[in-house]
């Protein structure tokens, strides 16, 4: 399939600025992938779709304060630095991106902090926005880190235009948050509240619980019209022998298996035996999901709304049908669903 053929037109006024007020009073529309039905609900509608033995995947990852701002040496000019990946512990190297890119330059140094107690010092260009630092720090590893969660800010997406609020902290991060490694929320799972969690386990739905650090590859622009020519960045993922066992007992009894985001998706189906089961899994992956493919593992979806020619929605697309899921979006427009991270949610069953 074509890039072109996942344009669609989002009015600004659709995405998302701010999470709904409950996390589960979200609105959920609710897709039949083989009628093509669709059904307005609200998200903690969701435990009627599901029964006992059930088993949801839930991405466990934890957002880290991505988001930095330094002050360059001798000009004192403000940089934006949004850590990408540590390269190597000891040394403190980073992998970030800088904006405005063009004023940074191998050699540079970055002040962070009222007192500059932290120094960063650009070692390499990697893309044209790409930079690697070396941070310089007295402290040790727990302290150096402890500094950065305390300069850094919550990395809220671009396209949410306002300023970062206290409440961002909490709500840009799922409930069962754990490891922490991504720089972008797995936004299926942030409408999970604990109310609607726990009513899900006295009906019998088992959480499966796994690791995919989301990075920023899923969210940049595909630039080429053949999809067979774009190339994922390689995100860290662990998948759990627990995780995988209770997975494969839903599938094996015939109940539904729910991937919950793209995340996920995209982490179950990097690992799956011959048989169309999941296997443990501690490695990387860079696999890139869009129309025609045969899932194996899960056979229901929840996922957010996603951008017009993104990843995420040939992704969704992918699983639910081209047309079924065209048609949902644009349902969803002319029903005035919210786009993006903090936006309303699909499910596909």
């Amino acid at each position: 399939m074509k890039l072109s053929q996942f344009r669609f037109n989002l009015p600004k006024e659709l995405i998302s600025e701010y999470p709904a007020k409950n996390r589960d009073e979200a609105r959920l529309m609710v897709v039949h992938k083989a009628t093509g039905k669709i059904e307005h609900k609200l998200f903690k509608d969701l435990i009627n779709y599901f029964d006992d033995g059930d088993t949801m995947i839930l991405n466990n990852t934890k957002v880290f304060p991505a988001r930095l701002y330094g002050n360059k040496e001798k000009t004192g000019a403000t940089i934006e630095v949004f850590l990408l990946r540590e390269l190597n512990r000891e040394s403190r190297l980073w992998d970030v991106l800088v904006d405005p890119a063009r004023k940074i330059r191998i050699g540079n140094k970055l002040y962070f902090g009222e007192d500059d107690s932290l120094v960063a010092e650009v070692i390499d260009n990697t893309t044209s926005r790409g930079r690697t630092l070396r941070f310089l720090f007295d402290g040790d590893y727990d302290e150096f880190q402890q500094t950065i969660r305390s300069l850094g800010e919550t990395p809220l997406p671009k396209y949410i235009k306002r300023k970062v609020e206290p409440m961002d902290e909490e709500r840009y991060q799922t409930i069962f948050a754990k490891h922490e490694g991504a720089v972008a929320a797995p936004t299926a799972g942030l409408h999970f509240s604990r109310e609607l969690m726990k009513r899900l386990e006295i009906k019998g739905i088992n959480f499966a619980e796994l690791t995919l650090h989301v990075g920023l590859g899923s969210f940049r622009p595909v630039e080429v019209e053949d999809l067979t020519k774009h190339k994922m960045e390689s995100e860290q993922v662990i998948i759990p022998e627990e995780a995988a066992n209770m997975v494969n007992a839903s599938k094996d009894a015939k109940k539904r298996v729910c991937a919950v985001g793209t995340s996920v998706m995209r982490a179950i189906e990097s690992s799956v035996a011959t048989t169309g089961h999941l296997k443990p899994f501690d490695g990387w992956t860079n696999k890139f999901i869009f129309p025609p493919y045969e899932f194996s593992v899960a056979n229901s979806m929840i996922t957010n709304f996603h951008a017009s020619e993104s990843t995420l929605l040939m992704m969704v697309c992918a699983f639910g049908g081209y047309e079924v899921v065209m048609k949902a979006y644009e349902e969803a427009v002319k029903e005035k669903y919210h786009f993006l991270s903090y936006g309303d949610a699909m499910l596909i069953i």
